[in-house]
Order: C-alpha cells, then structure tokens, then sequence
C-alpha cells in the first residue's frame, strides 16, 4: 500500500511541477513579448520622426544599422496608407512585394494606431514578432520584424535555477510534510488505542488535548459516544446478545470515520500534500467537507449547464426593479455587517429572461460589491435603457482589481485574494457564473476597476 501511494505522490508531485512549470513558462514569455513589442513600438517612434519621406526611402532603411546590424533577420518595411510597400530593408526591389494591408499587425495599426502579431516566416523559417505603427507625420506605416521564439532564448540559462528552484522546494515540501503528517499522526493513533478498548466490559476513556480542535472534536465525540454506550450497557446488561450487536454496531460507527480520517492522514504523512492549501484542505474535510462541496458542485453544475445550453429554463417576462429590490432587502444584513449603503436609480425594464438567473445575476454583483468594500463603504445599482439594449451598472467603493487581475477574474477559480475569498465562504466561481449568463442571452460585460478606489461592472443585455 505504501508502494502504491509513494508512486501516485510521485505522479502527483510531477505533474504539479509540470504545471507550474507551465505557468511559469507563459507568464515569463508574456512579459518578455511584451517588453520587446514595447522596445520594437518605440523604435518605430523613432524611425518615424528621424525619416524624410519625401527623399529616397530605401536609401534611407539601408543607413538604419540599429535595425540589422545586431541581427541580420530583423527587418524594417515602410508602407503606404493602402498596404503597398514603399520600402523595406530585405528587398531591394519593393515593387515586386505583395500589398500587406491584409497583415493582422496591419489591420491593428490602422484601427488602434499600433499593433503586432506573431507567425513563422516561411522565407526565414522561424517564428517572428511583427509590429506596425501608423506614422505621426504623414499617411504611412511602418513595421518591424525580427526573430521572437520567447522563453526557449532563455531556457538554458533558467534551467539550472528552476531545477534547483523545484529541488529546495520538493526537499522542504517533505520536511515539512513530514512533520505536519506526525502532528495529525500520533493523536489519531491514540485515539485509535482508546478505540480498541470498546472491547473490553466496561471501557473508560482517556484523552490528552491536542493541537487541532478537529482532532479533539473528534475525541469529546468518541467519549460522548463511549459514554452513551456504557449507559446503554448498563440498561441491556442482562441481554448479552443484545449487547454484543450493540457494541459490534456501536465499534462500526465509530471505526468507520475513524479509518476514514486515518486514510487522510496517512497520505500526509507519505508525503502527498505538497502545500499548505492541500493541507488545509485535509484538515476542513473533517468538519466542512459536506457543505463547502454541495456549495461548490451546484454552482459547477450552473456553470456547466450555462456551457452548454442543455438545461431546461423557463422564460419568462421578469421585471428587473422588484427583482433588485427583494435582493437588495434580503442583502441588508449582509451590508450592515460590512458598514455599507446601498443606492439604487431604476429605471422600469420588463426582460424575457429566467427569474432565477437574474436572480443569480444581481445577487452574485452585489454580494461581491458588498463583500469586498470598506467601512463606510457605498454601492450604487443603475438599471437603465441604451438604444435596444438594457444597462445593469454595479459600482462599488471597495478596494478595486490589479491590472493583471483583470483579464482572468470571469475564470472559473479565480480569486484575486485567495485568502480573503475563502474566509468570506466564496467558491471562486461567481463571476464565472455572471459572465456565463449574461453570454447565454448574448450580452456582453465590462469592468472598470482601481485598486483601492473600487470596481464597475457594466452588463449590456439586448432587448429582442
């Protein structure tokens, strides 16, 4: 058996590493795409206020040697308002070279002022950054690409840290795995020992305290229990038969959570949680498992028939104004725990929609903009019309969503404050289930935050 759980906590512990491997290696290969776009857009900057785009071009691209002297494959190309080359640093006849406005890098540029791409150049054959910039001074574009493979330019020097990285963290993971599994361990071995006395006539029960209120919950449960039994006993003494089922009944029920806990603890002292999450999570199941998990699966399942479409849903026509009003009463408690006001400016909508989603919908908005906000704090609803469109705006004073946060917090598990989130009984999936129904009736969803100055979500729901 020991075998067989070493083996799965080396499965475990690979793939663990391969995923944050792999985290790690998109992060570092964001950033790094980022910052060289930055350096190729400001470059451009450059080029364009150094050209004179009434002289010669090409002669012009040739006497740049900052663009190819440190690297022969990076190339500059200058275009007209259309996509047709003027000039460009690898070619010296540009009128041969295909018109480019089609280029995504190109198309963004046009729209936005700026923009980029990244694809294999099948003359170069390798992967290359492409990215354009609209001129400031005249009806022109330019572009530069050079070769970009992202982190793999650099994985022969992070190599040799991250191996040594996951190496110290694998070998203080078991230390303090280790240590962790003998606190839970030894009190449950003892309790065990005092189990076994349920053998004997006329048990008496001793146990020390110890370091977790689970593990002692479990010991007040165990002598209440072997309590209740002796007392039986006494009553059933003269029924041997009866007595012998009792016991041999009463020594199930209490092995059987018993063994059950043991089984948790024995994959922690074998060296299966490698975080102090995973940890904690073991130690919750004891007492919170069953209600934390019925939270968690019925809003996975939400989620799940949002994905799909396959449920079922009643439509009908739901007045959005009682709605949020009956959220906002029952939220009332909820808000004068947290120090927070409510304002609210409606204007009458009627949607054909299911009641429990928009129910679902304002709720999950709220509860968050009151949940993350500050004493004294405010929140203020807009319900209101837009064209065709209905606009729900929930604004909060909180304490607002990083940049990086904000591209992720509709993921499913998210959490922009693990540790505030869990403490306030959230399963992560929340917002996930806001973006999923405003996409099941093709609306859209905005935020606009600052830390420490609050966050805005905006919905937009098309009125047939």
């Amino acid at each position: 058996m020991k075998r067989a759980i070493f083996k799965n906590f080396i499965i475990i512990l690979v793939l663990a590493l391969l995923l944050s491997g792999s985290i790690f290696s998109i992060v570092i290969s964001n950033i790094l795409s980022k910052n060289t776009r930055q350096n190729m857009l400001n470059m451009l900057h450059i080029i364009d206020q150094t050209l004179e785009y009434d002289a010669d071009l090409k002669a012009q691209v040739d006497e740049l040697n900052l663009i190819y002297e440190s690297n022969k494959a990076t190339r500059l190309t200058i275009m007209d308002i259309s996509g047709y080359v003027l000039a460009d640093s690898n070619v010296s006849d540009h009128m041969s070279m295909e018109n480019h406005i089609e280029r995504d890098e190109v198309e963004e540029a046009l729209r936005n002022g700026n923009g980029w791409s990244r694809r294999k150049s099948d003359t170069l054959n390798m992967s290359m950054l492409y990215v354009s910039y609209l001129s400031e001074v005249g009806d022109y574009i330019l572009r530069i690409a050079m070769p970009f493979s992202g982190l793999m330019d650099y994985v022969i020097i992070l190599l040799p840290a991250i191996f040594l990285s996951l190496g110290v963290t694998l070998i203080i993971s078991m230390i303090l795995a280790n240590k962790f599994s003998r606190s839970i361990t030894k009190p449950l071995y003892e309790i065990s020992e005092e189990l076994l006395k349920l053998q004997e006539n006329n048990p008496e029960f001793s146990f020390n305290p110890y370091e977790y209120y689970e593990l002692n919950l479990i010991a007040d449960t165990t002598k209440r229990m072997a309590d209740a039994v002796r007392e039986s006993m006494k009553k059933i003494e003269f029924e041997k038969i009866i007595r012998q089922e009792f016991f041999t009944n009463a020594s199930h029920e209490l092995k059987t959570p018993i063994t059950s806990i043991r089984g948790y603890i024995e994959l922690l002292e074998n060296g299966m949680a490698t975080d102090d999450n995973m940890k904690k999570e073991f130690m919750v199941r004891i007492k919170k498992e069953a209600q934390n998990m019925t939270s968690l699966i019925n809003d996975i399942l939400m989620v799940s028939r949002l994905e799909t479409k396959e449920a079922e849903v009643n439509i009908t026509e739901v007045r959005i104004c009682p709605l949020v009003n009956e959220i906002i009463a029952s939220l009332k408690p909820l808000a004068a725990e947290n120090e927070v006001t409510i304002e609210m400016s409606c204007k009458p909508i009627a949607l054909k929609a299911n009641y429990d989603q928009m129910r679902e919908l304002f709720n999950n908005l709220l509860t968050n903009a009151i949940k993350y906000n500050k004493p004294n704090g405010k929140v203020k609803i807009i319900i209101t019309m837009e064209g065709k469109d209905a606009i729900f705006i929930v604004e909060d004073t909180g304490v607002g969503i990083a940049e990086e946060s904000k591209q992720r917090i509709f993921e499913r598990f998210y959490r922009v404050d693990k540790g505030r989130s869990k403490k306030m009984g959230g399963t992560g999936l929340g917002l996930a289930i806001v973006k999923h129904i405003v996409n099941y009736y093709n609306g859209q969803i905005e935020l606009d935050s600052k830390v420490g100055r609050g966050s805005k979500f905006t919905v937009r729901i098309p009125i047939p």
